[in-house]
């Protein structure tokens, strides 16, 4: 099969971490997400997705939370050894579409941020790279601001 594609999902609590990080950008925000990296939720949801769709595992396989090595890095890594990796299997990214699932901070100003750096790093070109957002309505845990979620979609082919 020439194509394929693959989902991803991430969750992580907010709470009284030093920094909100997404698309491995910081963001204004008075509290940070929680995780043994650096919780960068769409950047761990992304990672699933390219790993998805070569069928390679998921993020918990690759860069697992039991690891010291892995402890605050910057998911910016995860996102680069993954790209090597899948590079190295003979497969190529097309394009990532993604959402952020979180009631504030406001982020579309930050989406041109997000979408250069996240193609920077997987080596491709800033618009093959889409970075939405939508909020909860309140609803859940995401809805009441106690987590921040990201959902990715990702299709890779062979070279």
């Amino acid at each position: 099969m020439k194509f394929r594609i693959g989902i991803g999902y991430d969750l992580h609590r907010l709470g009284p971490a030093t920094s909100l990080i997404l698309g491995g950008i910081q963001i204004p925000h008075e509290k940070g997400l929680i995780g043994h990296s650096d919780g960068d939720v769409l950047s761990h949801a992304i990672t699933d997705a390219l790993l998805g769709a070569c069928g390679l595992g998921n993020i918990g396989e690759m860069f697992p939370d039991t690891d010291a090595r892995f402890k605050g890095v910057s998911s910016m890594q995860f996102l680069q050894k993954t790209a090597e990796f899948i590079r190295k299997k003979g497969y190529e990214i097309g394009n990532i579409d993604s959402n952020i699932l979180a009631e504030r901070p406001k982020l579309l100003p930050h989406f041109p941020a997000m979408q250069a750096r996240i193609a920077e790093v997987l080596g491709i070109p800033a618009d093959n790279v889409h970075v939405k957002a939508k909020t909860m309505e309140h609803l859940g845990i995401v809805g009441t601001e106690e987590a921040i979620a990201a959902e990715a979609v990702a299709l890779v082919y062979l070279e």
